[in-house]
């Protein structure tokens, strides 16, 4: 077992008083198990999920198949997590995927793929800013009150800097109730559905047509594993946050494989019961219907309103923007500690590495939401729709580089073992092997079919999917080596 250390990195210092100097040490032992299990499913944004990519799975995707696509994703995440949890229990930093890559690549692989996970989460985060910016500026709209997107986005992420800078106690508790909320009305509806066989619209409870090969693999089922690998968009944020963690070897496991777990089990099971309302043979039709009518939502809103009655759709309205929110502020934490782990291995400026009194890594919270302003603010000055654009090209973009993210990774698990000789078979090389392999076939559906996912433009295809091997590329560049820093 080995920590991965850095003679450049600044030692963590105490502040007695407000006029002392920076500290760089996040507050430790401060999160369990459950809080970070809150702060994944928060980066998944339950119901952001199932309302906003459900419609578009089933329409554009693979049919009644889409609930078994969560299922083939989450034992592909989970072969992947048996490496990825290996590590986090021999490689004791912060950074997840920058420290695992680094340990078994080298430190400029490493950086390139901290760059990539910056990419991605960026990138997502501020796709979830255009989906919420025209959620809120609908739900005035129903009210009679007109408002441009990019205003509730603008108060948004100045609210988010504040929740970052605060420190994780209160982050852990503001999302497990938004969490609790969205998770609470979908799976009531789930439970009437399964309960009653399909409810009152005339659909039935079918297995075959939703987890049967051949009902997986229909249509274009390329398009519906995309849209799966979002739904797991963040569960490595366990190993994140190690460095607060009580029992960070044990706690990092738990949370990993619980998350992978209660993920893939929720969208694949909720899912299955929105196909079983529609039936099988009618829910494309359905999902059609809602995509082309320009209010995709409706497709899940309608089912909740007619099985819960109308005050659900009203509700599960509301609680989609709780949801987005949540997501963003679990992307905003998750950036902050990529950025102050770099920082501290002065992989970035060292400055970006200070916390404040809460022990919260707030010059990395600052930068963040700059980052944050700087990807949204175009698409708000060029006046774009902001799901049809800002949502969807990012959404994509996001996808790409995070699979890519995780083939690094499984790479870096197999070298670092055969370099240490580290025991541990199955976790160190035959899973993480299964796991690139199939993650590549991943990738590959997701390239192929990109022009598809972002609306059909191939020179805008071409362009997003360009800035992965870009933001690599930076990162391994600008990385120098530890020698390079002795004649400073």
């Amino acid at each position: 077992m080995i920590m991965i250390t850095d003679e450049r990195a600044p030692q963590p210092t105490s502040r007695s008083h407000k006029s002392g100097p920076p500290t760089t040490n996040l507050k430790t032992g401060a999160i369990g198990v459950l809080g970070i299990l809150f702060f994944v499913l928060s980066a998944q944004a339950p119901l952001t999920g199932i309302a906003g990519a459900l419609p578009l799975t089933v329409f554009l995707g693979n049919g009644a198949g889409a609930p078994g696509a969560y299922l083939v994703i989450g034992i592909i995440i989970v072969l992947f997590a048996v490496g990825f949890i290996a590590m986090s229990r021999r490689v004791q930093t912060k950074g997840a995927f920058y420290a695992y890559v680094t340990a078994g690549l080298g430190r400029r692989m490493g950086t390139g793929s901290a760059w990539l996970a910056l990419l991605s989460y960026a990138t997502v985060q501020a796709a979830m800013y255009g989906l919420y910016g025209a959620s809120i500026s609908a739900l005035f709209a129903g009210l009679g009150v007109t408002i441009p997107w990019w205003i509730p986005v603008l108060l948004t992420i100045v609210l988010i800097q504040v929740l970052g800078s605060l420190n994780i106690e209160l982050g852990a508790k503001v999302l497990a109730v938004l969490v609790g909320c969205e998770c609470a009305i979908l799976l009531a509806f789930a439970v009437v559905i399964l309960v009653t066989g399909g409810g009152s619209h005339g659909g039935s409870l079918d297995f075959a047509a939703s987890f049967s090969p051949s009902a997986i693999m229909a249509g274009a089922p390329g398009v519906a594993l995309m849209f799966a690998v979002a739904s797991m968009f963040g569960f490595e944020s366990t190993a994140i946050y190690s460095g607060e963690a009580k029992d960070p070897k044990r706690t990092v496991a738990r949370a990993t494989y619980l998350s992978v777990a209660v993920i893939a089990t929720f969208f694949s099971f909720v899912s299955w019961m929105f196909v079983s309302y529609y039936g099988a043979d009618h829910v494309v039709d359905a999902a059609k219907k809602a995509v082309v009518s320009g209010d995709s939502t409706s497709f899940v809103f309608d089912a909740l309103s007619g099985t819960l009655g109308p005050w659900a759709g009203t509700v599960a309205n509301i609680l989609l923007i709780s949801s987005l929110f949540a997501g963003i502020l679990a992307f905003h934490n998750g950036i902050n500690r990529y950025l102050h782990a770099l920082a501290s291995q002065r992989s970035l400026p060292v400055r970006l590495s200070a916390t404040n009194r809460h022990q919260a890594p707030h010059a990395a919270a600052w930068a963040q939401t700059i980052m944050a302003i700087v990807l949204v603010a175009p698409f708000a000055i060029l006046g774009l729709d902001p799901v049809l654009t800002l949502f969807s090209w990012f959404s994509g973009l996001a996808v790409a580089a995070l699979v890519t993210l995780y083939v690094l990774c499984s790479l870096a698990v197999v070298v670092y073992a055969v370099r240490n000789r580290a025991s541990g078979i199955w976790q160190l090389r035959i899973a993480p092997v299964l796991a690139g392999l199939l993650l590549l076939g991943v990738l590959w559906l997701v390239v192929t079919n990109f022009t598809a996912l972002i609306g059909g433009e191939l020179v805008t295809a071409v362009l997003l999917l360009a800035v992965v091997p870009i933001a690599f590329l930076v990162g391994f560049v600008t990385e120098r080596h530890p020698r390079e820093l002795l004649h400073e």
